[in-house]
């Protein structure tokens, strides 16, 4: 089985980023003669070149460029090894969250301020689709995903879910399209935002039909930003929890209609099983 020396990639690496072959020999204390045998090596057994030489500096080819990024995520993935196992002083490894592209900012926010305050740990946060965020989660390539839904299928005995917040859904708008009667009054004669996608929208839909309304739906949106925008230009009323237009409703500027839905949304903290997790998840998951 070919294998690859990753004494030959460190050296390489040290040189790619010094782009100057006798500075990084001296650097590393070993022979100029040797450190460039080390490359010529790993070049050889890759089948391509790896540098340029352009004047007295080292320039990557493609080659090198796509070897570098390589040996950049490789010997990255190492200190992470050793900073997570070693589970001691500031973590040299970033806790990497991914939140659901449709997750409330504000929520994202309002869950990770005590962790940002406190310092400690840096923080890597991306966004995507539920069916990426729990691959990557299973891969260990993320920490912790925030999200809407518990994971289900394959993923639902790979991963654990803890609900970490449940808050009540209600209709957000302008004070003016407030003034109704009933909750069906409402419903029936003002144009609604509604979020596409997630259980708020089918909960909807069952409250409708038992009130025999039929709603008018100006917008279906799957991103609960777009929402809060859509609402602040007086689009309509927003479905959604209060805390996705919290800013707004603080100042004045939208007002909650008075009336219970009777509906929630559950928020959930994914994790994969493992025996070593990020030193800052059991701080995060605990507040």
């Amino acid at each position: 089985m070919d294998t690859l020396n990753y004494h030959h990639l460190r050296y390489f690496r040290e040189v790619a980023h010094d782009g100057n072959l006798t500075r990084t020999a001296e650097r590393l204390n070993v022979s100029q003669s040797a450190l460039s045998m080390q490359i010529k090596t790993l070049e050889e057994r890759l089948g391509h070149a790896l540098f340029n030489r352009v004047d007295r500096t080292l320039v990557l080819t493609e080659v090198g460029r796509i070897a570098l990024d390589h040996a950049d995520r490789i010997f990255s993935t190492g200190a992470e090894l050793i900073a997570t196992l070693a589970q001691s002083g500031r973590s040299a490894t970033p806790l990497r969250i991914g939140a659901l592209s449709t997750l409330s900012r504000n929520f994202q926010l309002r869950f990770l301020t005590p962790l940002l305050k406190e310092g400690g740990t840096d923080v890597v946060l991306k966004s995507g689709s539920a069916e990426v965020l729990f691959e990557s989660l299973s891969s260990l390539a993320l920490d912790i995903v925030l999200t809407t839904e518990p994971p289900r299928g394959v993923y639902g005995r790979e991963l654990t879910a803890r609900r970490i917040d449940e808050q009540a859904v209600g209709l957000h708008g302008h004070p003016a399209r407030l003034h109704h009667d009933t909750l069906a009054d409402l419903i029936r004669n003002e144009p609604l935002i509604i979020p596409s996608g997630s259980s708020i929208r089918s909960d909807f839909e069952s409250l409708a039909e038992h009130l025999e309304v039929t709603p008018r739906i100006v917008a279906e949106v799957d991103d609960m930003a777009m929402v809060r925008l859509l609402a602040r230009d007086d689009v309509g009323l927003a479905l959604a929890p209060a805390v996705v237009l919290a800013d707004e409703i603080a100042q004045g500027m939208l007002q909650t209609a008075p009336f219970d839905l009777q509906l929630v949304e559950s928020f959930y903290a994914v994790v994969p099983r493992r025996s070593f997790p990020h030193t800052a998840l059991g701080a995060l998951l605990d507040q």
